[in-house]
């Protein structure tokens, strides 16, 4: 391996990254999935273009991109998860709010991962021990803060546990007004986020295991240092699923708790 893990991760995402930037503003070719999600040629070529570089360097390893599913003929227990444009809606419609995620997951967790975002040229990784932030070249380590008291909230579906919790019913507690200020951002760019001290917190309901749209925004925020776990407060992947990610235990009990009183209500 002329090239490791963690730098791999860096590229791949770059490689994406580049390709993004370069359909901005363009008229883009939709290929509709299904009902209100669609693929742009930028996420089909982005995809591409980080397979490319992840099949050059590791060709036996195993990939699950968005767009084209499972690919490579290996059988280690090496698997690289490629999310080629988080926010593809925003991106169509020339909203800069988008991310490119590569995980790799290894034994069954994930080692290493990045996040780029391709507006701003920077790259958020970690080597699953720390996380950092690449801006021309330089590394900085990431440090969660609940300064900010934002919380990102994820209000596209799927819900699975919409019978007790619903984030849209969350930002009408009156506890959570009197504590936080939301956003919602509508790409996992704002997990990464997090982990580097922009947001107090992310939340989202959801099955994402193997979720090539949160696992790097995970691995990040647990290497940073961050609070993770799922909707009811269980390990991440867990019980009820979901994540609730915080910079701090303080916003994670409180946004706990204000899950827990969509329970009791």
């Amino acid at each position: 391996m002329t090239i490791t893990d963690r730098e791999l991760a860096a590229e791949a995402s770059e490689a994406g990254a580049s390709v993004v930037r370069s359909h901005y503003g363009s008229s883009l070719t939709r290929f509709e999935k299904s009902v209100g999600d669609f693929a742009t040629t930028a996420d089909i070529e982005a995809e591409k273009a980080i397979i490319d570089v992840l099949r050059a360097a590791r060709p036996e390893d195993l990939v699950l991109g968005e767009e084209s599913g499972h690919t490579g003929d290996g059988v280690n227990d090496r698997l690289w998860l490629v999310d080629p444009l988080c926010g593809t809606v925003n991106f169509a419609v020339r909203n800069m709010l988008a991310s490119v995620n590569v995980a790799l997951r290894t034994g069954g967790r994930t080692t290493v991962a990045a996040s780029a975002d391709p507006f701003t040229n920077e790259v958020f990784w970690t080597d699953g021990t720390a996380a950092y932030v690449r801006r021309d070249g330089t590394d900085e380590r990431l440090t969660p803060s609940a300064e900010s008291r934002l919380v990102d909230v994820n209000l596209d579906p799927p819900f699975p546990n919409h019978g007790s919790f619903s984030a849209a019913r969350m930002l009408a507690d009156e506890g959570f007004i009197a504590q936080f200020r939301p956003r919602v951002v509508s790409t996992t760019l704002a997990v990464a986020w997090v982990a580097a001290g922009r947001r107090a917190a992310y939340v989202t309901d959801g099955h994402l295991r193997d979720s090539v749209h949160f696992a790097a925004g995970i691995a990040l925020c647990q290497a940073a240092g961050c609070v993770v776990t799922g909707i009811d407060g269980g390990p991440i992947h867990t019980g009820a699923g979901g994540l609730v990610a915080a910079a701090d235990e303080q916003t994670h009990a409180a946004l706990l708790a204000l899950i827990a009183n969509q329970r009791l209500s």
